[in-house]
């Protein structure tokens, strides 16, 4: 059972959420600290269960339309085992939220609560934004609220132009990856910003975030910019050259990678620049 929650928690995308809890860290001004370790260990496990759990709970119909589903880009899941996974979902996540809750300050734990809320209305109802054109992608903005939070919690203030560049980075790949399932999504009834743009559109709607996102990390790094607008540029070409599903399927692993080439330059210059006491 504890594999099949890994599995059903996507490993593969844990980088959304450790690595931006590890960056949030640094971009703090240290290179660790213990009381950061609550916060990565709920990243892991606890909260993408929370994430992709809750998903493929109430995205049963579509998963069984998308071939994608039943591996690592995500579980296709039973019926039966709903009421297990929702069990496993608050089993792994209220004590962390109950810490948080009386460990850290009031402004970190309203972005935590933020964070919890916006996924699972993500996926679940009422709001559903998955189903609602560009709060879909939208929402996806919370996966950078980890650089507002952690550094909240240590009583630092953010760095806004590295969790405003990261929330325009989320709501881009969104909709870029959305664009794989636009069949499957439009058989099920769900309007999603890829669905309603058509692959263009959605292409040109993805390109805008990522513009501005290159433009806020230019302002923190420039070499994570330069990164950033390089493969962004390089998938949008290449969605240009075969602007359908299936070519957006074709780049699915490109964009899997994203995070970890961008994220792999980002975290050694801070390392970096930590170790050798250049870091302010």
């Amino acid at each position: 059972m504890l594999l099949r929650l890994v599995l059903i928690s996507r490993p593969v995308l844990w980088v959304n959420t450790v690595g931006t809890t590890a960056i949030a860290m640094w971009l703090a001004g240290d290179l660790w600290r213990w009381d950061v370790v609550p916060l990565l260990l709920w990243a892991t496990l606890p909260f993408n269960l929370l994430i992709y759990g809750v998903n493929d709970i109430f995205d049963q119909e579509t998963d069984a339309l998308n071939s994608r589903k039943g591996g690592l880009e995500g579980a296709r899941i039973a019926a039966p085992e709903s009421r297990r996974i929702l069990a496993a979902v608050v089993l792994t996540n209220v004590p962390f939220v109950v810490y948080f809750l009386i460990a850290l300050p009031l402004d970190a734990v309203a972005w935590i609560l933020a964070y919890i809320v916006i996924f699972v209305q993500y996926s679940a109802p009422p709001l559903r934004f998955k189903a609602r054109s560009y709060l879909d992608a939208l929402s996806n903005a919370a996966y950078a609220f980890p650089l507002v939070f952690v550094p909240l919690s240590f009583g630092e203030p953010p760095v806004w132009a590295a969790a405003v560049g990261l929330m325009a980075w989320s709501v881009a790949k969104h909709t870029f990856d959305a664009v794989q399932d636009i069949d499957e999504d439009k058989a099920a009834g769900i309007i999603t910003t890829a669905v309603r743009l058509g692959p263009h559109r959605a292409a040109v709607w993805s390109a805008v975030w990522w513009a501005v996102s290159t433009v806020c990390f230019a302002i923190v790094n420039i070499p994570v910019a330069v990164v950033n607008a390089l493969i962004a540029g390089w998938l949008l070409l290449r969605l240009r050259r075969d602007p359908t599903p299936n070519g957006a399927r074709r780049l699915y692993r490109y964009s899997i990678a994203f995070p970890y080439a961008a994220g792999s330059v980002a975290g050694v210059q801070i390392v970096a620049a930590l170790m050798l006491g250049g870091y302010p």
